[in-house]
């Protein structure tokens, strides 16, 4: 199992400069800004041994720990998730600081069928909040972008019903291709009136598919199952995934979780754990980002519990979105390892070893775990990553 909690960075990348995120942060401002973490179970694997955090002291017997970082540019869920799974942009995807060109709009809205309305940069609750009268009015998509490569789309359920909308983002990928093949277009569906809008779960991704092989199409090669929790399936476009289950919230996510790990005897379950980037990181909520991690604090207690001798665990992030920092975006950060088997657990010896690399390192892993170390040799594409367990 690989867990990804999303945007939860531990220190700024030495490139984090170029992309306005020099002295990001992510777990530590969180940290100090509730006055420190309480994570019992994520300290005694390591993650205070990782880097220095208030609350957090290091671990006497810590698991696997470390850091890792992308090899590739970007700093968002697309490019994260994919580089944990061996996946490496050549060069960024493209981004809108200006908004989107009459190019990229005409095209867009002849497609869709709607006039769009926005079209700038902008935290997506604001521009719901600035436009939503507009659009019930008119009917137009409010069209809004950010630093990453998104082209977002929010409707009040009540004007464009969600399957409109759906449609609408469908045509709009569609439209996205070529110089203009942004990462994510993102449906955002809402409803309630004006001055209380709120979004709804029905967030939809749809992501361009990913330029090369993962480790993913590698594990099914190999015959393993490969199950997306969560955002997972969107994030890699089905590519590599046998089957995907819920997870628009963490409760949800951790739920489905659960099930899978009392069905399955074997395979990958990879999870995407949301809220610590969509509905605290974004919103510079540190009080909701702390207790979203000790909610998943509480969980990984009760999964340590049951953890068989040959599985094996992963925690880590896609990259950061500190709440210290300007604006609402992602920040260029490291994201934290931490990895045991039950074997590890139950002999109470958790290695202590650390281990910083690529986030390919991750896959290469989970390849190496459940393929066996002929996987790694035999492999027909060259990817990235080395494997920190045997």
């Amino acid at each position: 199992m690989v867990l990804v909690i999303d945007g939860c960075g531990v220190g700024a990348l030495p490139d984090a400069a170029s992309y306005g995120d020099e002295g990001a942060n992510t777990l530590v401002h969180v940290a100090e800004a509730v006055g420190g973490l309480d994570l019992p179970t994520l300290g005694a694997l390591g993650l205070g041994s990782i880097a220095s955090l208030p609350g957090v002291p290091a671990a006497a017997d810590p698991a696997i720990h470390g850091r890792l970082h992308p090899l590739g540019p970007g700093k968002d869920s697309v490019t994260g998730h994919w580089e944990l799974m061996g996946v490496v942009m050549p060069r960024a995807l493209p981004t809108y600081p200006r908004g989107f060109p009459l190019e990229v709009t005409g095209p867009l809205a002849a497609a869709m069928g709607h006039e769009v309305i926005c079209n700038r940069p902008d935290n997506g609750l604001a521009a719901i909040e600035e436009f939503g009268a507009e659009h019930l009015s008119s009917g137009a998509l409010i069209l809004y972008t950010s630093q990453d490569s998104v082209l977002q789309l929010a409707a009040h359920t009540e004007r464009v019903p969600a399957a409109a909308l759906y449609r609408a983002c469908e045509l709009a990928r569609g439209v996205m291709v070529g110089e203009h093949a942004v990462g994510r277009v993102i449906a955002r569906p809402f409803n309630g009136e004006p001055g209380r809008f709120i979004r709804t779960e029905g967030r939809r991704d749809y992501t361009v598919a990913p330029p090369g092989p993962s480790y993913l199409q590698e594990l099914q090669g190999a015959g393993v199952a490969v199950h997306g929790v969560g955002k997972i399936g969107d994030l890699f476009a089905g590519v590599g995934l046998d089957a995907c289950h819920p997870g628009a919230s963490n409760e949800q996510a951790l739920a489905s979780t659960e099930l899978l790990l009392d069905e399955l005897q074997s395979g990958l379950v990879l999870v995407n754990l949301i809220e610590t980037d969509q509905v605290y990181g974004h919103r510079k909520d540190a009080v909701g980002f702390a207790r979203a991690l000790k909610a998943i604090d509480r969980y990984l207690a009760g999964c340590l519990a049951g953890l068989r001798d040959r599985d094996l665990l992963v925690v880590s992030a896609d990259h950061g979105v500190d709440p210290a920092h300007p604006g609402t975006d992602h920040t260029r950060e490291h994201t934290p390892l931490l990895a045991l088997t039950g074997e590890m657990l139950r002999h109470r010896a958790l290695g202590g070893r650390r281990h910083d690399g690529p986030l390919a390192d991750v896959g290469a892993s989970v390849l190496c775990w459940l393929a066996g170390p002929a996987a790694m040799g035999d492999r027909s594409r060259e990817l990235p990553g080395t494997s920190f367990i045997s």
